[in-house]
């Protein structure tokens, strides 16, 4: 084998690769954006509806169908723009090379006993409060336009951060590793249409940020002093102390990786 046809299996290699890079990380950020996911399944079904056309020889449904795939894509791009953007936003507030800061398992538990005694304090006086915790997805987006903090995080802080008619009271708190990054940040809320019309303004954004991000968005409601977590695009909610402890800590947990999993059973197998 020549050097020219060796170089050629590379290059198309590395052509192979960075296009299933781009994919998984298109899927990997419309998975947790409920309008994405909705296009997604919209597309599929048109094309699958197309096939079934043309095994069956309809031909008025193929041919309304072949002017849908001629112009959907640009009747997507025009309509839902701004979701499209969401995404590549996403894309590109995703940092490679994996969290802001790793935590220690003293730091981890810092951090959830600060969080957790003022999470308890704002439950017993019903003070509103929404604290966004931020992992693998930069929220960067929202850090530059909130007061600026960089402080470590405590219990005492956050209290004086959420006390009723405070300044920055109605925003929400950015944690990035141990330490309290900005206040009074402003999220976008969720559109989607299941969530209980009762739920306010917090829980909406709440429910926002984990949707475009794999952040974790605690809240407490104000009305009620029910406490919820926001989180994979999903919101927990009235949860009870120790249920809203094991998420945070579960959420907070560094994630394993699969390769060194596989290596570590298949060595327990050998034993």
């Amino acid at each position: 084998m020549s050097l020219a046809n060796i170089w050629d299996i590379i290059t198309k290699i590395i052509d192979i690769g960075i296009v299933w890079l781009v994919f998984y990380y298109i899927l990997k950020n419309i998975k947790n954006n409920i309008k994405m996911v909705l296009i997604f399944k919209g597309v599929l079904l048109i094309l699958i509806i197309k096939l079934l056309s043309d095994f069956l020889d309809l031909y008025t449904v193929g041919v309304i169908l072949q002017y849908c795939l001629e112009w959907g894509p640009l009747a997507i791009i025009v309509i839902f723009q701004p979701e499209i953007r969401s995404v590549l936003e996403s894309i590109g507030r995703t940092q490679l090379l994996g969290r802001h800061k790793i935590l220690t398992i003293d730091e981890r538990e810092k951090v959830v006993y600060e969080i957790m005694k003022s999470i308890e304090y704002f439950k017993r006086n019903r003070i509103g409060a929404l604290i966004v915790v931020e992992r693998e997805v930069s929220l960067q987006e929202y850090i530059e336009p909130a007061t600026k903090v960089y402080a470590d995080l405590s219990s005492d802080l956050l209290e004086t951060i959420f006390f009723p008619n405070g300044p920055l009271h109605d925003g929400g708190v950015i944690i990035q590793g141990d330490r309290i990054t900005v206040a009074g940040a402003v999220f976008k809320t969720s559109m989607n249409p299941s969530i209980s019309k009762r739920l306010g303004t917090r829980h909406r954004a709440a429910l926002g940020i984990a949707e475009e991000s794999d952040a974790i968005a605690l809240v407490v409601s104000e009305e009620s002093g029910r406490i919820s977590v926001a989180l994979d695009g999903e919101l927990n909610y009235n949860l009870t102390i120790d249920e809203f402890r094991m998420i945070l800590i579960d959420a907070l947990n560094p994630k394993p990786e699969v390769f060194y999993e596989a290596e570590d059973k298949k060595s327990v197998g050998d034993e």
